[in-house]
């Protein structure tokens, strides 16, 4: 654990009428545990500037000992499996802790890819294609080319970081494909080629519009995470319309999935006036050079302003808390 120096009084008396105390989730169990590290570390670092603030390095399915229902806020880090898919969430809630981000039910939500298709798309928001089975269960190639055709999209229905994607082309590589997957669920989807876009939403308002240029042209693990393979154009270079259709989709397939406080959603647009969801990240990368810090400098938020933003919203609802049960 790694305890942070806390602000002035009158600096926290600025913001609430208490001096909550911040504790940063960080690590967890799942792939993506490296990358949330280094989220957790950056954010602890901002939050820091404006609260007493801690980070807790999470090593084991479990809620961390020492949680304050009546002080803590919790602002998770966590990434992937028992950080996005509301197993923490639930703990959080089943133990009165509050925290910053989606609760339980939005989290397990969003982390199901073909649910949050179907949610989406029932605000009006435009979703591709896709056969949903589990590797035990995986249809043959002719399958899944007579639905999808011949170049598609295969990745984990439930994990992000674009972690185990694969791209086949033709009979030979899906087949292959298929045969390769280890257990779980899977997801297929005919593969879009366009241009990436990703879009924060803070209190169900959209962002700045972010464009992802991958130099590989696929925006995988690798090019994610690996200095300088990935150019980034914040804000996007798109003329209006398109920028306020975009904008107008991420807040309504944040307000289809329930998501609270903030997220961050991502799309593919393949033409001036067509373009797909793709997913919604409900605990983003918080590094600075991340999507969603990126989406906020477009709208004039730097890191502290946008970290006090996130965090904000739950300090309230602890605040309300403390009022209700002194009554």
């Amino acid at each position: 654990m790694t305890t942070f120096p806390a602000v002035s009084k009158s600096a926290a008396d600025a913001l609430v009428s208490f001096a909550p105390r911040i504790t940063v989730l960080c690590g967890g169990v799942s792939s993506e545990r490296d990358v949330s590290l280094g989220s957790g570390v950056a954010a602890a670092a901002a939050l820091s500037r404006l609260w007493p603030t801690r980070l807790i390095d999470v090593c084991a399915a479990a809620l961390p000992a020492g949680l304050d229902p009546a002080r803590d806020v919790v602002f998770s880090t966590l990434h992937g499996t028992f950080g996005e898919d509301g197993a923490m969430q639930g703990l959080l809630d089943a133990a009165g802790i509050v925290y910053a981000g989606c609760d339980a039910a939005s989290s397990a939500l969003t982390m199901d890819k073909a649910a949050t298709k179907r949610a989406s798309a029932s605000a009006g928001v435009r979703v591709a294609a896709d056969l949903l089975f589990s590797a035990a269960g995986r249809p043959g190639a002719d399958a899944v080319i007579a639905v999808l055709g011949e170049h598609v999209v295969i990745k984990p229905n439930d994990q992000g970081s674009s972690v185990g994607l694969v791209l086949p082309e033709g009979h030979e590589q899906i087949a292959a494909a298929l045969a390769a997957l280890t257990p779980g669920n899977w997801i297929a989807e005919p593969r879009l080629v366009g241009r990436e876009l990703s879009v924060g939403v803070l209190g169900g308002k959209a962002l700045g519009v972010v464009e992802i240029r991958p130099r590989s042209g696929v925006y995988d693990f690798a090019s994610k995470y690996t200095k300088g393979a990935t150019e980034y154009l914040a804000p996007a270079p798109l003329d209006q319309e398109a920028t306020l259709a975009v904008r107008s989709a991420a807040e309504a397939a944040f307000a289809a999935c329930g998501c609270r406080d903030y997220a961050r959603v991502d799309f593919i647009l393949i033409s001036q006036n067509e373009f797909y969801l793709l997913e919604i990240n409900t605990l983003p990368g918080m590094k600075e050079t991340s999507l969603l810090p990126m989406s906020a400098r477009c709208a004039g938020l730097d890191f502290t302003a946008l970290v006090r933003e996130l965090v904000s919203p739950a300090v309230h609802r602890l605040q309300t808390t403390r009022i209700s049960a002194h009554r």
